[in-house]
């Protein structure tokens, strides 16, 4: 398997901070940095709890936000590997994590990795969803200037729902011509997406 991590700078001072943490207090923040990690826009910890954080873990601001970015990252990699736990537990030593936080993520991965894969395939990457495509054809047959012509094209009405519930209908007119690109372009789409989902 790929390289889930590469140890860069960062990474590498995420994993001696890590190290350094108390090993009764990592299981706690690990679990709670998994039950949100699939929420787009909302942090882990609120403001106040990582100023109690600082405190518990004896680390300053900059640190803290080092680790919880890092340890999110290790989760996100791992779900966007659908890594297993031994392969997680391997990509972990080789940034010299300790054992014991290694056996940490291991654990949390192993009982709480399906399902947050689940809920991060059905978080969306774009806050507008499509909700509803209608469409309809035309033949155009005549203009004032030309009496004999047949410009066919297609009408298309998408239906769009916005991240605050409000819709939105979008008229497009396509070309025969246009519309074969389009339909090229969303076969592209489509092949990349399968070879993602296989």
């Amino acid at each position: 398997m790929a390289l889930m991590f590469t140890a860069t700078a960062n990474i590498k001072k995420a994993v001696g901070l890590i190290n350094q943490l108390d090993a009764a207090k990592f299981p706690r923040l690990l679990q709670r940095i998994l039950q949100k990690l699939h929420l787009r826009d909302d942090r882990s910890f609120t403001e106040e709890e990582e100023e109690m954080l600082q405190q518990a873990l004896g680390l300053e601001g900059g640190d803290l936000q080092l680790v919880l970015e890092t340890t999110a990252f290790v989760l996100e990699q791992a779900a966007y590997h659908s890594a297993k736990p031994a392969v997680l537990e391997e990509q972990l030593k080789n940034i010299q994590l300790e054992e014991d936080k290694i056996s940490v993520f291991v654990k949390a991965w192993a009982a709480n990795g399906k399902e947050v894969i689940l809920k991060l395939r059905k978080r969306t990457l774009a806050p507008d969803q499509l909700e509803s495509v209608n469409w309809r054809l035309n033949l155009q047959m005549a203009q004032a200037s030309q009496t004999k012509m047949k410009l066919p094209n297609a009408m298309f009405e998408l239906g769009v729902r916005h991240e605050d519930d409000t819709r939105e209908k979008i008229r497009m007119e396509f070309t025969h011509d246009e519309l074969y690109e389009f339909y090229s372009q969303l076969e592209t789409i489509q092949e990349q997406l399968d070879s993602l989902g296989s």
